[in-house]
């Protein structure tokens, strides 16, 4: 699978230095995969996940953070739409997203 827009991970380390090991051992999963499906997510992940519609959400740091993609299964392609905590995600703004699919 490819990452795209990395930028924000970057961000995230930056601005939750304790989320960054989990962040590096998240995105070396992610490159190794060639998902096809929310299913195929779930048996291969060691991140405990969730899909919210069009989004997979990611349990990142023992359940601190909440990491939030967009997956095209057709082009292996993984977007980054947020890095929240786990506060900020129960607000639900995430959810105003213009691709979030209501």
């Amino acid at each position: 699978m490819r990452i795209i827009t990395e930028k924000r991970l970057k961000q995230a380390c930056e601005k939750y230095p304790d989320a960054e090991a989990s962040i590096r051992a998240w995105k070396k999963l992610v490159k190794e995969q060639d998902w096809n499906s929310f299913n195929i997510i779930k048996t291969t992940s060691l991140f405990a996940l969730d899909g919210v519609k069009n989004f997979v959400i990611f349990d990142i740091g023992g359940n601190k953070y909440r990491l939030i993609t967009c997956i095209n299964y057709r082009t292996k392609a993984i977007y980054i739409r947020e890095f929240l905590t786990h506060t900020e995600y129960d607000k639900d703004k995430w959810k105003n997203d213009e691709w979030f699919d209501s």
